[in-house]
């Protein structure tokens, strides 16, 4: 009989111990979670699209000749800033010297025949005054006279191509910049047409970014947008600048260039990503979908799933597990497990777990 007894208050001991470590109950004797909420950010005024580019500078130059011939000097190196008007390339003009050569004598020959041309027509002139010379005599003098003159004319204008020849020599640097690439050396040989530097203006640049044709029409000049700099990882102020409606060029998508404020962080090159505002007017926008974005601070992360805390009906946290998308500075676009102006736990005084107690502040 004893023994039953003593088997009785056993299991009662054990059975009151297994409900003190039940979980709930635990949960019901802890102290309320202080937690601040907040109400999910939506596109009711205000929806954008992200498109990611990278900066250029505004003037981009390639230094190029339209002679052929041997590069004997080239002082510039990348890196290297160079002022306007600035000689950089010189190129043999050995071919050129020989065809000035024969310009002079050309010119020399005709200016002799024209100083003779030009006597004999004003000797016959006299001529014909004096009733010596016959009409047909003072028309073949014009004749020479003038295709002399011609002559002489012709030898000239071949002078003054030869000296623009010479300009294509001795290049000069026709904007003030930086050497961003170099595509020969001294000693190389120069083709028409061929760049040999690519010189951009410093410290003036764009942020350019490739934008659907579902979207360019929604993009005018002027607009106002955000620019988050990827290798600062710091969100600057744009303006649309450029904005071209052609994509024949560019595999279907549209050129968009930005305005931003400049600075010695900022290289051409870098990468961007550009968010632009479209307002709700009219019949813009009527199927744009809404986008729900909450800070990158309220989410909490567990190995590949991202979640964020709600609270029930029965004031107790609930992890809700959410599919993010699109990044933009601090915050994260919500495509799915959490609907537009739900409730969201932003921050906790205290450590949170689901089915934890929680008041609200």
């Amino acid at each position: 009989m004893k023994k039953h007894i003593y088997l009785s208050l056993l299991l009662g001991s054990a059975l009151l111990a297994s409900c003190s470590s039940d979980p709930a109950a635990i949960a019901d004797n802890t102290k309320p979670v202080q937690v601040t909420l907040s109400s999910t950010g939506t596109t009711d005024a205000l929806g954008y699209v992200n498109a990611s580019g990278k900066l250029v500078a505004k003037n981009s130059v390639n230094v190029s000749t339209r002679m052929m011939g041997y590069i004997t000097m080239l002082r510039a190196d990348v890196g290297d800033f160079v002022s306007a008007g600035q000689s950089l390339v010189s190129i043999n003009n050995t071919d050129i010297q020989a065809k000035g050569g024969q310009a002079n004598a050309q010119i020399a020959q005709a200016q002799a025949a024209f100083n003779s041309a030009s006597k004999d027509y004003q000797r016959f002139q006299n001529l014909y005054n004096s009733q010596s010379a016959s009409q047909k005599e003072l028309d073949d003098m014009r004749a020479r006279y003038e295709m002399a003159k011609a002559t002489l004319d012709g030898a000239r204008m071949m002078k003054s191509e030869v000296n623009s020849q010479y300009r294509y020599t001795n290049i000069s640097a026709p904007i003030s910049g930086v050497v961003t690439a170099k595509f020969a050396s001294q000693g190389d040989l120069a083709n028409p047409g061929m760049p040999i530097l690519t010189l951009e203006s410093s410290g003036n640049l764009l942020a350019q970014v490739l934008v659907s044709e579902q979207d360019i029409t929604l993009i005018k000049t002027g607009m106002p947008v955000k620019v988050l700099m990827k290798s600062t990882n710091k969100e600057v102020a744009g303006q649309v600048s450029e904005v071209s409606l052609s994509a024949t060029n560019t595999g279907g998508q549209y050129v968009v260039k930005i305005s931003v404020p400049q600075s010695k962080e900022y290289l051409p090159g870098m990468y961007v990503n550009v968010q632009f505002p479209f307002k709700r007017s009219g019949s813009v926008n009527q199927d744009f979908q809404e986008s729900v974005s909450v800070p990158k601070s309220a989410l909490v992360e567990n190995g590949q799933l991202t979640g964020i805390y709600t609270v029930s009906s029965s004031n107790t946290a609930l992890l809700r597990w959410v599919k993010t998308g699109k990044v933009m500075g601090d915050h994260v676009e919500i495509l799915s497990g959490l609907t537009a102006k739900e409730p969201y736990v932003v921050s906790a005084k205290g450590k949170l777990f689901n089915g934890a107690k929680v008041t609200t502040k």
